[in-house]
């Protein structure tokens, strides 16, 4: 394998208008939140809104990592609490039967070193996922016109969305068929109906990792990963992925590996291009933690509601050592914040960074 590239601040190209972008992508998500609170009569998150599962874990990194790979989080071997939550990726609480990308947010905690701006005081790293390689745009501003198109959507009647579902799912069949994809269409309805515990997740953007530049990867490896061609039929039950997430964490729980990619050349994985899956023959991820997630209920109603009001996940939640670069990742920055202190605003329940599971314990 070549020499992992160096972090340097200058492998990073800001736009001059993105001031201007992430103003636009503001707009977009109070549009989504102005819309979701009053219909709801509370504030869920502007994207990936519905949760299906939260579990807690313990994420164990490994002994003996090489050099480069012994970075940031991963630069001194032991165990830590996490967080697991499970979600899809539409910014309102829709039916299950619309076919929509999985999500995955890891909160770990217990986690010291100098902060990233916005998170000093907190002992959390977040790494926040979803079961495709690459972002469906490639960048700030391509992602406002998606958002745009998700932002028009939210809010219509429930039915057009199961007709559109259908019809984008039969589009992405026909492309899978031929050996294609479409990230768009899977992000507006046409998505593989995969079961969450199965799924392989990827940050798809890069961060910084230490001394180098890397994207992340959460693989399960226990008897979930059995899983990952089981197919979730939601016809006639709007909750079908909870009812499943909860069936198989009680059954078994869940064991993944996170793994890393090392960037090794930014030409062919650039940092500024979020659409570009980086080549795994060139740079193979490779396993530097596990996560372990005893038999539990992933959904407790009551209890789970009141957990989510309080906690957010963002890429700029943790170690300057893990920066998001990019400028789909710069974008998030102020846009996620924004989500996380309207939600406090309307909820009347401000944002939690816990620095134990037992902070997460609610009384009624």
């Amino acid at each position: 394998m070549q020499q992992p590239v160096r972090f340097s601040p200058s492998v990073e190209q800001p736009q001059p208008d993105e001031a201007e972008t992430i103003a636009g992508l503001k707009e977009q998500f109070e549009k989504i939140l102005d819309t979701t609170s009053q219909d709801y009569q509370h504030a869920v998150r502007s994207v990936h809104a519905k949760g299906h599962g939260l579990a807690r874990g313990t994420f164990t990194v490994a002994h003996g990592l090489p050099p480069e790979l012994a970075q940031g989080l991963f630069a001194t071997p032991g165990s830590h609490e996490a967080i697991l939550r499970f979600s899809t990726n539409a910014g309102d609480i829709l039916d299950d039967s619309i076919r929509l990308p999985r999500g995955v947010a890891l909160k770990v905690l217990g986690v010291e070193g100098e902060r990233l701006p916005g998170s000093e005081g907190d002992t959390t790293q977040d790494f926040v996922m979803v079961n495709a390689p690459a972002f469906a745009a490639p960048d700030a501003k391509k992602f406002l016109g998606n958002l745009k198109l998700l932002a028009a959507t939210t809010d219509k009647a429930e039915g057009a969305k199961k007709l559109l579902s259908a019809v984008l799912r039969s589009f992405e069949a026909a492309l899978e068929a031929v050996g294609g994809k479409s990230a768009l269409l899977s992000t507006l309805g046409g998505a593989r109906p995969v079961h969450p515990l199965g799924a392989t997740y990827f940050s798809q953007t890069p961060y910084r990792y230490g001394d180098h530049i890397a994207k992340f990867q959460l693989v399960p490896v226990s008897g979930i990963k059995a899983f990952a061609d089981e197919t979730i039929n939601a016809t006639g039950r709007p909750d079908a992925i909870r009812e499943a997430v909860n069936e198989l964490l009680v059954e078994q729980g869940g064991t993944w590996e996170f793994r890393v990619q090392l960037c090794t050349d930014l030409e062919a994985m650039p940092v500024e291009d979020a659409s570009v899956a980086w080549d795994e023959d060139a740079s193979p991820y490779r396993t530097v933690a596990t996560l372990e997630v005893a038999p539990q209920r992933g959904w407790v109603p009551g209890e789970s509601d009141r957990i989510e009001d309080r906690l957010s996940f963002a890429p700029w939640h943790g170690l300057a050592a893990h920066q998001p670069l990019g400028g789909v990742n710069r974008a998030r920055k102020e846009t996620y914040q924004f989500s996380a202190d309207y939600r406090g605003r309307f909820n009347g329940c401000p944002m939690h960074e816990p620095r134990a599971l037992d902070d997460l314990t609610i009384e009624a």
